[in-house]
């Protein structure tokens, strides 16, 4: 592991779910700093699903030079949904990344609650279900209107995404959703674009679909936890990434479960099982530190 810890060097993590948090986290940002001081990560960005993360992320490298930090913000309703002004506010503080709705993602609600019984609920259901039992109404999330287009909030948040040069990830959002998402935001020069977790249980996207989204400038997001809690199998994340390309792919570890490891840990083993299945240094190394890299605008690519 140690020879894989020097493989992924200078890796940026770009999904990592830090404390503090509503919901109980393995680490907090402090924690996770000092592991990238003295680690094989060179940053992270942080995310939460209710709040944009920027000003914790401005706290941290003044604390930790050595640690990049990022901010983000999920465009779920505790930011206003679809909302422009929260976008360019997060831009304006140190938020480099967008994720369009997750937890109040229409597609993702339906999922979560469809009456199947002793269904297993999602992490953060929990929160959803306090606020509906306390009386407040948690509005679920579709970016099409009634006639299958993008609402007119969409293009609004897209052109602060594409002033601003963030990067647009697809978040739960369904797969109609994302087929008008993405052409829309290529069309409106957003540079960066990320296909959230593709083998995730209501994000699964085929082989077919994730090359059709690189047609359009996008990356494909593969995330340990996917696979590390058994919604994938392990060899379905590995040949899709072969069929598109590591050039198309970054590797992300979706961690800040209690009851898994910490996200270095996570993206070393993830490097190590790709490696047991073929994967050379160079085309992980484009994974975990070029292509993450060029999403976030970094001028120092190898």
């Amino acid at each position: 592991m140690s020879d894989v810890k020097k493989l992924i060097e200078g890796a940026y993590d770009l999904h990592v779910h830090s404390a503090p948090d509503v919901l109980p986290r393995k680490m907090d940002d402090l924690e996770m700093a000092e592991r990238c001081t003295n680690g094989p990560l060179a940053g992270y960005v942080i995310k939460n699903h209710w709040t944009q993360t920027g000003e914790r992320a401005k706290l941290i490298n003044k604390l930790y030079p050595k640690c990049d930090a990022i901010g983000s913000i999920t465009l779920n309703s505790s930011v206003g949904g679809i909302n422009a002004p929260a976008v360019e506010m997060a831009a304006r503080d140190n938020c480099k990344l967008v994720w369009f709705p997750t937890c109040d993602s229409e597609h993702e609600m339906a999922h979560q609650f469809n009456g199947e019984p002793n269904k297993k609920l999602a992490f953060w259901a929990s929160i959803v279900i306090e606020m509906k039992n306390a009386g407040i109404k948690v509005p679920t999330i579709n970016i099409l209107d009634e006639f299958g287009q993008l609402k007119p909030e969409v293009y609004d948040v897209l052109d602060v995404i594409a002033r601003y040069d963030l990067i647009l990830a697809t978040g739960h959002i369904s797969h109609e959703e994302a087929y008008k998402l993405v052409p829309e935001a290529a069309k409106r020069n957003v540079k960066n674009i990320l296909i959230t977790h593709a083998t995730f249980p209501t994000t699964f996207y085929s082989v077919e679909d994730q090359k059709k989204f690189i047609d359009y400038g996008a990356k494909i997001e593969q995330c340990y936890t996917t696979w590390k809690t058994d919604k994938v199998a392990f060899d379905i994340v590995a040949d899709q990434i072969r069929q598109v390309g590591p050039d198309n792919c970054i590797l992300a570890t979706d961690l800040g479960n209690t009851k898994l490891c910490y996200p270095d840990e996570g993206l070393a083993e993830f490097a190590e099982r790709l490696l047991q299945k073929g994967f050379s240094e160079d085309e992980i190394r484009t994974m975990v530190v070029i292509n993450p890299k060029i999403l976030l605008g970094k001028n120092d690519i190898e």
